[in-house]
């Protein structure tokens, strides 16, 4: 929770999508949280301005991918560089941009004709302190597959010996359990969770949100938002996992809707807000987040 200026307070909620209940709604859970009694007090009597969500880059220095091909190179948390435990990014974002800025700047000089891949930009970031920042917190988030107490505590301890620069003496990197979209739990197996109704004082409905989030697409263009099979939602992902789409989808994109036809899967791009949890979360990699038209997506005010 941040406090601003004009008695204005921003919140943030963060659920990491390796959950397992299909039955789980991140923009649920971020309702009822501000119903919470040591935090609805900042929000009763106030005015809700603006919403929005995104996905966070939380892999670490594991899931950086190859950072440059040609042409081109990717940078700041289109490549990951978030420090997960502190969730901070924008640093190395800049830096990162810096360095693949002055690694183009270089080998245009040099006389490229700008198609070759900007192999100094990896070799500076290697080199660079974005590098050792990420690497100090690289097994923090792995560890929590441990469990929530056992992980963090080692977490704090690995976090505390970096910082006395002990760090060599914890020289293993742990990896990844599993990627978010194969943690789903069978819907048999899980517990449907009833959430409250919104009040509409401190917690809101989704639909009244995404509009405050002023995104807008051109009624007329294709949908930025595929399935490789259109089937998959009502024949596979419904009956296995109660269709999770209706649920991680904090734009209410995603609809099961039953007509005289039976159930069918409905997608509402124009609401799309560009968090890509879609992309991430779908348990069977059905849905393609593509760029939509320029221009289009959500304009976020004060934010």
């Amino acid at each position: 929770m941040y406090h601003l200026e004009n008695n204005q307070v921003a919140v943030g909620f963060v659920i990491h999508l390796n959950y397992e209940n299909p039955y789980i709604s991140p923009f649920d859970e971020f309702q009822r949280f501000k119903t919470h009694p040591k935090v609805r007090p900042y929000f009763e009597g106030g005015k809700r301005l603006v919403y929005g969500s995104r996905a966070i880059n939380e892999g670490g220095i594991q899931s950086v991918p190859k950072l440059v091909f040609p042409g081109g190179a990717l940078i700041g948390c289109s490549a990951g560089f978030v420090n997960v435990p502190r969730i901070k990014g924008s640093h190395n974002a800049i830096k990162t941009g810096m360095m693949a800025a002055e690694a183009a700047f270089a080998s245009l000089k040099g006389g490229s004709q700008g198609h070759d891949e900007l192999t100094a930009y990896p070799e500076a970031y290697k080199k660079s302190w974005v590098f050792k920042d990420l690497w100090k917190v690289r097994n923090v988030k792995p560890a929590l597959k441990w469990g929530l107490w056992l992980g963090s505590f080692y977490g704090g301890i690995e976090m505390w010996a970096n910082s006395l620069g002990l760090g060599k003496l914890l020289p293993w990197t742990l990896r990844h359990k599993k990627a978010d979209f194969e943690t789903l739990k069978l819907a048999k197996d899980c517990q449907p969770i009833a959430y409250p109704k919104p009040d509409g004082v401190v917690s809101f409905d989704k639909l009244s949100s995404v509009f405050l989030s002023n995104t807008n697409h051109e009624e007329d263009q294709p949908s930025h938002l595929k399935l490789k099979d259109p089937s998959i939602p009502i024949a596979v992902n419904l009956p296995l996992y109660a269709e999770p789409a209706q649920r991680y989808c904090p734009a209410g994109v995603y609809e099961v809707v039953e007509d005289a036809g039976g159930q069918r899967f409905q997608i509402n791009a124009q609401n799309c807000v560009h968090c890509k949890t879609c992309d991430i979360k779908d348990p069977s990699q059905n849905i393609v987040w593509t760029v939509p038209e320029g221009g289009g997506g959500p304009n976020y005010p004060n934010m």
